[in-house]
């Protein structure tokens, strides 16, 4: 069963039509990979879900639960479950680990704060008293913002390039993070143009200038994006500034 449809969707910004009539099916409980070239219209798609300013004014239909997605403000999408992990986590000057972590949770105790860092590979007692800043590592704040993810118990999470800015070491953590929130029936949606990401799907779409290219498996859509997506000249990036709050 459907979680999520993207029903024949086009998305016009900057007199550019980032997004052409595409439309995808997710299903409930699996990881699913959005992958192409950069300006491919991956992060547009995420924007669109999600109800993000300047990107709700789309032909066609999102439906999330079977019902239509328009006119639905971002807290309420995030209400009904709906979460965006950005490709930069926010920094928070001031706000300590645990009160962000927990801000989203009906759980504030200390120890539900550890057992989401450990399950992170975060050592709690370093964590307990620093807050999300510039103290803290690109690796160290998306392991941070995915315990906040858990912790707020989703029921689809779109991930916009998990793999930016971090290590191996704090990618597989990431990595195992989201088959947690997949044993828990959580709806993954990871957006991406790396081969290491795509992996750890269970389905994929391949997209490129706003269309669907191919769906299927894993080894099916990596084959294709390694063998026949080559570097083009066509350049998809709307001008207007996303704003990611």
């Amino acid at each position: 069963m459907n979680i999520l449809s993207v029903n024949n969707v086009t998305l016009t910004l900057d007199n550019k039509k980032i997004l052409d009539d595409l439309s995808l099916d997710f299903w409930r409980g699996h990881i699913h990979a959005v992958i192409g070239p950069n300006g491919a219209g991956k992060s547009t798609l995420a924007s669109a879900i999600m109800g993000l300013h300047g990107y709700t004014n789309y032909e066609g239909d999102i439906l999330y639960d079977g019902q239509s997605l328009k006119g639905v403000a971002v807290d309420e999408r995030a209400r009904r479950g709906i979460t965006l992990a950005w490709q930069e986590p926010a920094r928070f000057e001031g706000l300590s680990v645990p009160r962000f972590i927990t801000a989203g949770s009906q759980r504030k105790d200390t120890a539900y704060v550890k057992e989401l860092l450990g399950a992170l590979g975060l050592e709690p007692e370093r964590y307990m008293h620093r807050s999300v800043d510039r103290t803290l590592s690109g690796g160290e704040r998306k392991r941070i913002e995915l315990a906040s993810i858990l912790a707020m118990e989703p029921r689809l999470i779109l991930m916009d390039e998990p793999d930016s800015g971090i290590d191996v070491e704090a990618l597989q953590y990431i990595f195992e993070g989201l088959r947690h929130l997949k044993d828990k029936g959580v709806t993954v949606v990871m957006i991406t143009h790396s081969m290491a990401v795509l992996e750890q799907a269970d389905h994929a779409f391949l997209i490129c200038q706003g269309k669907l290219l191919d769906k299927g498996g894993v080894k099916k859509i990596g084959k294709y994006f390694a063998n026949k997506c080559i570097a083009c000249d066509h350049i998809n990036q709307p001008a207007l500034t996303e704003i990611k709050a």
